[in-house]
Formats: structure tokens, C-alpha cells, sequence
């Protein structure tokens, strides 16, 4: 009786692709370049070290916003990257706003106690890591239906927020504006997002928003008006603009829900409306 003789497939090799895992880098690197600046934030220089933290935290965002389009654009999208891009979002989006707030606030509230300041931030930490652990196992369920939205207010989003907001502060502060105990908000700030980054509020990626987005001639100026507006007065309107662009994308989870299919289509979708695969998820 002939033995069955063992397979001699080989396993498939792990495909690692250059530039969307480049870019991938880049956020981590931001997210390290974030937290040594806030550890040696020290007056008289604190406010100048805290705002590079903020830029940094920021452009970590920019590079995890084009990791994820260059690798659907260019077909590069695999498990390793996806993997590589929750423990770059778990440093530059989970820790270093943690270590914002609690260097801003926390540690100035709970002098006597120290320890509740470190609970509160790492509050933050540990539900932005469920968060992405959760959106990596739904990812590689092979039944889950696809979707083009997130559960969960995205943890890329939350750091934003945290970090726009807190620039806004600053800014003010800055002008010797009033500023009176407002900075307070942050802890309470940064515990609503540690809710809803596991909530099952449903928000949408804007994935097919790439460079074939399809738009009215109309729009398009209006998109190049705005963008050059903004590079223009960076200094003096994106402490104003960017607090109101995460918080509407915030608010709109809630609100999303009543909205009619067709105007959430014009503002998450791109291509043609009529399109049934275009509004395919809507329901998912």
C-alpha cells in the first residue's frame, strides 16, 4: 500500500509593498517625533515644543490618509500593510494624544494623585487599540460583507480632533484672549472619543475619494479655491478650521442615519449617483 506522499507546494511568499509601507513609516515616524516633543516640552519653550507635537501628530494623519489610497489605487493593499498601519495608528494616534492631554492637563489636575491622570489617558490608549484590533479581525473575516464604512469613530479622526483642538487652544492663548478653564475640556474630550472609537456608530472612509474622483467642474474650483485660501492664511485660519472639520465628521455619525441615500452619496461616494455599485454598501 502506497504512502501518500507530503505536499511539496510551497507557502506563498509575503507580499511587502514598497510605498504604501513607506508611507506607513512615515506615520510612525511622526507619531515618535510627536512624543519626544511632548516629553521635553519644558518652559519657557513648552508652548513652541507642544506645537511641533501637534504638527507632527497632524502630518502623521496626511501619511495615513495616502498609505491607505496609494495601496488601493495601485492594487498594493495585504495583511502585512494592513497590520503595520494599526501599530503606526497605535503610536502616532493612540499614544501620543494620550501623552498630550495628560502633559497639558492631566498632570497638572491630579498633582497629589498622579495615578488617575495616567488612568484617564490610558483610557484613550487602550480603547484605541480594541478599536483597531476589532477593525483588523472584522477585516480578515472571510464572511464579513464588504463596506465602505468604519464601526467605531476612526482612531486617525480622534487624534485629529484631540490635536486640532488643542491648537485652537493654544492659538488662542497666544492672543491673550480669555481664556479661563477651557483647556479642562480635553480629558472630557478625549474619554467621549475613547467611547465612541468602540461604539458601533457607523462612519464613512471616503475610500473612493482617490485622484479619479469624478466632480462637477464646479466643485473642482471650488475644492482648488478653498485649498489655496487655506495655504495662504494657514497660520491664521487652520487653528479655526480644522477643530470644525473633525467635529462635523463627528457630529455626522449621528446625524448620517437620517439622511437620504442619494445626498450621502454626493458627499461620500464619487462617480456617477445612477451607479447601483456606487450606493452598493450604503445599507452594509
Amino acid at each position: 500500500m502506497d504512502t501518500p506522499k507530503p505536499s511539496s507546494a510551497e507557502p506563498k511568499p509575503l507580499r511587502i509593498y514598497l510605498l504604501p509601507n513607506l508611507l506607513t513609516a512615515g506615520n510612525l515616524f511622526c507619531g515618535f517625533l510627536a512624543l519626544t516633543k511632548i516629553v521635553e516640552a519644558e518652559v519657557p519653550n513648552f508652548n513652541q515644543s507642544i506645537h511641533q507635537a501637534l504638527f507632527f501628530i497632524l502630518l502623521a494623519c496626511i501619511f495615513d490618509i495616502l498609505d491607505g489610497r496609494v495601496a488601493r489605487f495601485g492594487g498594493y493593499e495585504s495583511p502585512f500593510g494592513r497590520e503595520f498601519d494599526s501599530l503606526a495608528d497605535l503610536v502616532s494616534f493612540g499614544v501620543a494624544p494620550a501623552f498630550l492631554v495628560h502633559r497639558i492637563v492631566l498632570r497638572d489636575v491630579f498633582v497629589q494623585h498622579p495615578e488617575v491622570g495616567w488612568f484617564i489617558a490610558s483610557v484613550y490608549l487602550i480603547c484605541g487599540a480594541l478599536r483597531l484590533a476589532r477593525f483588523n479581525c472584522l477585516a480578515a473575516m472571510p464572511d464579513q460583507p464588504k463596506t465602505k464604512d468604519f464601526m467605531g469613530f476612526p482612531i486617525p479622526a480622534a487624534a485629529g480632533l484631540v490635536a486640532s483642538i488643542t491648537m485652537f487652544l493654544l492659538w488662542w492663548e497666544d492672543r491673550n484672549f480669555a481664556t479661563g478653564n477651557w483647556r479642562y475640556l480635553l480629558p472630557v474630550i478625549l474619554l467621549f472619543l475613547s467611547v465612541m472609537m468602540v461604539s458601533k456608530v457607523r462612519y464613512p472612509s471616503f475610500k473612493s475619494w482617490d485622484w479619479r474622483t469624478k466632480k462637477t467642474f464646479t466643485s473642482g474650483v471650488v475644492v482648488i479655491l478653498v485649498i489655496g485660501f487655506l495655504i495662504v492664511l494657514r497660520s491664521k485660519i487652520i487653528p479655526i478650521v480644522l477643530p470644525w472639520v473633525f467635529v462635523s465628521y463627528l457630529i455626522y455619525g449621528f446625524v448620517r442615519p437620517y439622511i437620504s441615500r442619494r445626498i450621502r452619496h454626493e458627499i461620500e461616494d464619487s462617480g456617477d449617483p445612477d451607479d447601483p455599485d456606487a450606493t452598493a454598501s450604503d445599507d452594509a
